[in-house]
């Protein structure tokens, strides 16, 4: 996979219309945004292309746009008014219904250096998440320049972070998609070791690509989350109402085999935290006990890491130069079935290592807890940091052009 990318840092922009594709897909409640990360971390990439003196056009998704309807939920103004606050400069706002239209070339045309505007919501445009070339055109039109700043949709290829690459000839990366390039890409590819994955969640399923590639590539692999028991059944052992893929045992004594094999260690759960039932709502009050990973009752389901585990985990941590953590090692959303999560998360924050974090649950107990500061690096794409890990190549960043 060809890492090594042009980014905003490798060119100027001085009086060249940029169209830059961020990630403002944020959450919206009655028109006010309640998370504003996403918001904060694209200021770096337009302010770099402002100070260069660029014409600088913004374009992101919000949401899915189905019916005719979603489309006066899903606009990007809000995006807009807060972003002008947050940079200390108006934001325009160009509506349409379609993007791109004479009205938006209009504002485009009239732009001044430095100026910013920001486009309605891609997804308005059935072509978006099909890729199809006319949208592409329509938005390659705009602009001498493409920045690709988005990562959570780096593995899509949609008109506007992959399609428009074919109408615009110089297209780059933003510092947003630089850092999970050299955070996630370099650890699967060349990480300093020791290099410890910690994988969890709840389907084997979801992550069956990550464990055979992340086996080849580091050192040790951690097994926590629902998907530890389907490995347990694959060493004999009896998992009473645990979640449990039948059709996926196999795999995971081959796993388990593969493993050996390779010299790599592979840790499973030792002991795990049981309850009668799974907790309705998720965060009731649950009775639990602590058995052994080998005595796990009939009539039990595990759902959490217990602390022996807890210990083994921690210890495999400690020694680490390089971590990646995928998936949370139980019910995080129950307090009583959070402590596996919160000890991994306490072992991270801890240790000297480079700690990677990829997206999605992770990153949100991460933050929740208030190690965010004390992580090297949490992604901000769930899929796309799990596809890296895969060992795939993302469209979104193979678009981008590669460094002489």
């Amino acid at each position: 996979m060809g890492l090594n990318k042009k980014s905003v840092d490798d060119i100027n922009v001085k009086g060249q219309r940029v169209l830059v594709r961020c990630d403002f897909n944020v959450p919206l409640k009655d028109g006010k945004i309640t998370d504003e990360n996403r918001l904060v971390a694209a200021l770096p990439t337009i302010k770099k292309l402002v100070a260069d003196g660029g014409k600088i056009i913004l374009c992101s998704h919000l949401g899915k746009v189905k019916t005719e309807e979603d489309k006066k939920t899903k606009t990007l103004a809000p995006v807009a008014v807060r972003l002008s606050e947050l940079l200390g400069q108006e934001v325009k706002f160009v509506p349409s219904p379609v993007v791109v239209d004479d009205n938006v070339r209009a504002a485009v045309d009239q732009m001044k250096d430095g100026d910013i505007i920001l486009l309605e919501n891609t997804r308005f445009r059935k072509e978006e998440t099909k890729n199809e070339d006319a949208f592409s055109k329509d938005l390659a039109s705009l602009a001498d320049v493409f920045v690709n700043d988005a990562f959570g949709t780096a593995h899509r290829a949609h008109c506007s972070n992959v399609g428009v690459t074919k109408y615009i000839k110089t297209c780059v990366v933003g510092y947003l998609m630089q850092k999970e390039i050299n955070f996630l890409g370099n650890a699967v590819e060349n990480p300093v070791r020791p290099f410890v994955a910690i994988l969890g969640g709840a389907k084997v399923a979801d992550k069956l690509n990550v464990i055979n590639n992340l086996l080849e590539k580091c050192d040790t692999l951690i097994i926590g989350g629902g998907m530890a028991y389907t490995f347990l059944k694959a060493k004999g052992y009896e998992v009473g109402k645990s979640l449990l893929d039948e059709s996926k045992v196999d795999y995971c004594r081959e796993m388990i085999e593969k493993a050996e094999k390779l010299g790599k260690k592979l840790l499973l759960p030792v002991d795990t935290v049981c309850i009668p039932e799974f907790p309705d709502p998720i965060d009731a009050p649950v009775k639990t006990v602590v058995v052994d990973a080998d005595k796990i009752p009939a009539d039990q389901e595990g759902a959490d890491i217990g602390p022996k585990t807890i210990a083994l985990y921690a210890d495999a941590v400690k020694t680490a130069k390089t971590v990646v953590w995928n998936g949370p090692m139980g019910v995080f959303e129950n307090p009583t079935l959070a402590a596996g999560t919160k000890a991994v998360a306490a072992a991270l924050a801890e240790t000297d290592a480079t700690t990677i974090i990829g997206g999605g649950d992770s990153a949100a107990a991460v933050n929740q807890l208030g190690y965010g500061d004390k992580m090297s690096h949490i992604s901000t794409g769930g899929g796309a940091s799990l596809e890296f890990l895969e060992g795939k190549e993302l469209p979104g960043v193979a678009a981008a052009n590669d460094k002489d």
